[in-house]
């Protein structure tokens, strides 16, 4: 019994340390001096360049590949192709944009997070910026955090143009007209779902930026250590990304249930 109490006890305690970290970050920004703009700007623009090319090619594959190549053979096979745009908005709005941006962020933006801040803890660089009064959260933690929470939103609204131009892919190689799949799509898509993307794409990068840097600013061990804090990252990241998607997702339905109607 105590085999199985002991690793779920350290879970919870990990996440209630993520927890404080998410409200130290939030008051740190807050909080002036306003000083971590020019490391803010260095943050979004280093996520950028890593994870605009990843994202462009998993919001094609994910959206033309496995769903829409099997939906497209199947709504052409019952002479319904048509209806194609308005299940995109399903697949690619409401769910594949922003967990698209989500994985991207967590698998190349969070990794180099917590590798960076994994090597300045093993350095003791952070115990020398707290030794010179500097505040690790304000200048390292905030610029990251803020610069995922930003970035996340961005890249949903490109994953949903590139996942769209995977429909339109999926109709032409049905050698159907693309005319009616635009009519279906925005006849389906509302603001309420567009919005909505766009906030569970700023709570995915929110969380996996404080996990991300938590498990940077607690590794141990050497070069082992940070590897082993890299991988921890991605698991409890994805373990987080799964856990906000299904809650935010059943709290849109219940909350808007114009959205289950088909139109």
């Amino acid at each position: 019994m105590l085999r199985i109490y002991e690793p779920f006890r350290a879970f919870i305690e990990t996440i209630g340390a993520m927890v404080l970290l998410f409200r130290r970050a939030i008051v740190a920004a807050l909080t002036p001096p306003y000083n971590y703009g020019p490391e803010l700007v260095d943050q979004f623009l280093f996520a950028l360049r890593l994870g605009w090319f990843p994202m462009i090619l998993a919001s094609l594959a994910f959206t033309y590949g496995p769903a829409g190549i099997e939906i497209g053979d199947f709504l052409n096979l019952v002479g319904a192709l048509d209806r194609l745009g308005g299940l995109f908005v399903l697949i690619v709005m409401r769910e594949f944009a922003p967990l698209v941006c989500a994985i991207v962020m967590a698998g190349v933006a969070g990794t180099a997070m917590t590798a960076d801040l994994g090597a300045r803890k093993i350095r003791e660089e952070l115990d020398a910026l707290m030794v010179l009064g500097v505040d690790p959260i304000k200048s390292l933690v905030v610029p990251r955090f803020l610069s995922l929470m930003l970035l996340t939103p961005l890249f949903s609204i490109y994953a949903l143009l590139f996942g769209t131009l995977g429909g339109v892919f999926v109709t032409l190689t049905n050698g159907a007209q693309v005319g009616p799949f635009f009519a279906n799509f925005f006849s389906q898509a509302t603001t309420i779902e567009f919005l909505a993307m766009l906030v569970k794409s700023t709570l995915f990068g929110a969380m996996i930026a404080i996990v991300c840097c938590y498990k940077g600013l607690t590794a141990s061990g050497g070069a082992e250590g940070v590897g082993r804090a890299v991988n921890q990252a991605v698991v409890i990241a994805f373990l987080g990304i799964g856990s906000i998607d299904y809650v935010f997702t059943q709290t849109l339905l219940a909350t808007n249930p114009i959205l289950n109607t088909p139109r």
